[in-house]
């Protein structure tokens, strides 16, 4: 596993949040969210961090430059449940070479439901490429 980050419990260790309420569509016969449902949620905060930055996503692609994800990690803690609004915070976790890590903290109603870890490629053309100055400067708090 290339994930190397281990993401805070504590939700001020965390510059960015982002809101989703679950729909019913995403809970299973016992009313608990799937645990496949929590990827879009990721992907979510991601798109949406990235547009606070000043890099919406459509503008990164535009620049030629693609982040797919190369691996993920999630630790369930605590089941979300149809209609839960739920906090995902992230955090910009690492930078190195032709890769980044961004963690992640969901949680409702003040309790931590799951952490997770997400590790993202860096391509333009379709081939590897290092990370832009903007990209590693948020991992410095810039």
């Amino acid at each position: 596993m290339r994930t190397d980050f281990n993401p805070p419990t504590d939700p001020a260790a965390y510059p960015f949040v982002h809101q989703v309420r679950v729909r019913f569509a995403e809970t299973d016969a016992m009313g608990v969210v799937h645990h496949a449902a929590y990827l879009p949620y990721l992907e979510d905060a991601r798109v949406a961090y990235l547009r606070s930055v000043g890099h919406p996503y459509a503008a990164v692609r535009d620049d030629g430059m693609e982040l797919p994800v190369v691996e993920v990690a999630v630790r369930y803690l605590r089941p979300l449940r149809f209609d839960d609004l739920v906090q995902v915070h992230l955090v910009p976790a690492s930078v190195t070479g032709a890769t980044f890590q961004i963690g992640y903290l969901l949680a409702t109603a003040g309790q931590t439901a799951a952490t997770a870890v997400t590790v993202h490629g860096i391509t333009v053309g379709g081939r590897p490429a290092r990370a832009p100055a903007w990209l590693a400067g948020l991992v410095d708090g810039g």
